[in-house]
């Protein structure tokens, strides 16, 4: 018997940051373990910029790896007595409303109108998902990189709903403020493009594998598969492989929709506003958000008054660490969580 629950809530008339209303939100899910009656056994786990929600579930592999070490029966984040939650940001592309849905207005796909969204927004997204599901409190929230962004963003946020954020390999700030130009630099010269209206002519798969390609490289994925594929023709065409598959279920829009809201995100200003212990964990060879970043996080977040610990996770798997080694951080998610208990 499995205790993976897959479902959707939709948020009609849902008022953005910027003033914006999309009529229809659907925020896709996947859950674990059992809610008590009073709402608060929650934990909620955030996804990465190109993942998805079900990188809660055994063996499923997300962009940062699989985190089933980390997430399940007697692991850190247990789903023995926790409910845990895994929502698709909004204008992500794993079931929640984005781009390619319809319009209710228009009835054709978004494209290129989606409005603008924020960080701000996705977690708002989330908090009306979460009460739909009766969680009325979160042990904790935790996520690795964009995943992290949410985090801090919780914090700032919904400062009392929850009992303390676990940001992992990110960072408070975006490790880059040109995302949609550096996109563009792929998709400009895309024939089919068309601005992001490419839904009737062809789409883009062809430039997003590309791209995918050339992200999981930076990332440390070849690396980490060389102990599988020792030959480098083998380890390419695995590495081609992985991210055609990604190209066939990712939409190119996502990118842009998630890239803006990332270029706006900054909660350094806003670190008082956190009323909760936080645990931030960064990869010793993460090349986006090394751990030079720590030291002024940490005196950051310690000077506006925030109980900060700050773990470092000796990886060779770069950005990948938090599933790749999570082995290796888990007793430090499973302590900060029974001192969240405490």
């Amino acid at each position: 018997m499995t205790d993976i629950a897959q479902g959707s809530f939709t948020i009609r008339d849902f008022h953005l940051a910027s003033g914006a209303v999309l009529p229809e939100a659907t925020i896709a899910y996947v859950t674990r373990g059992q809610l008590q009656p009073n709402g608060r056994n929650a934990i909620l786990v955030t996804h990465g910029y190109t993942s998805g929600p079900r990188m809660i579930e055994p063996g499923v592999a997300s962009s940062e790896g699989a985190w089933s070490t980390l997430v399940g029966p007697g692991a850190p984040i247990d789903t023995d007595r926790y409910f845990v939650v895994c929502s698709n940001m909004l204008g992500s592309s794993y079931g929640s409303t984005n781009a390619a849905s319809i319009d209710p207005r228009t009835g054709k796909p978004y494209g290129s109108s989606f409005p603008v969204i924020a960080v701000e927004d996705i977690v708002t997204a989330q908090h009306h998902l979460l009460t739909h599901l009766g969680v009325t409190h979160l042990r904790a929230v935790v996520g690795p990189s964009y995943g992290g962004f949410q985090a801090f963003q919780w914090g700032v946020t919904f400062p009392k709903f929850m009992d303390g954020i676990v940001p992992v390999v990110t960072s408070p700030l975006p490790p880059q403020s040109d995302r949609v130009a550096g996109l563009m630099k792929w998709f400009g010269d895309d024939p089919n493009w068309n601005n992001g209206d490419y839904y009737e002519n062809g789409g883009v798969k062809g430039t997003m594998t590309r791209l995918r390609i050339d992200t999981l490289t930076r990332y440390g994925m070849a690396d980490s598969l060389k102990d599988r594929f020792p030959d480098p023709a083998a380890r390419d065409a695995e590495l081609h492989r992985i991210a055609s598959g990604w190209a066939d279920v990712f939409d190119a829009n996502s990118l842009f929709i998630l890239g803006r809201a990332m270029e706006t995100y900054d909660v350094r200003r806003d670190y008082a506003k956190i009323r909760v212990p936080v645990l931030y964990v960064l990869s010793t060879t993460d090349a986006l958000f090394p751990p030079t970043l720590a030291p002024d996080v940490i005196a950051g977040l310690t000077a506006a008054g925030v109980d900060a610990t700050y773990f470092e996770l000796v990886s060779e798997h770069g950005h990948l660490a938090s599933g790749a080694d999570a082995d290796k951080w888990a007793p430090a998610l499973a302590a900060f969580i029974r001192k969240l208990e405490a």
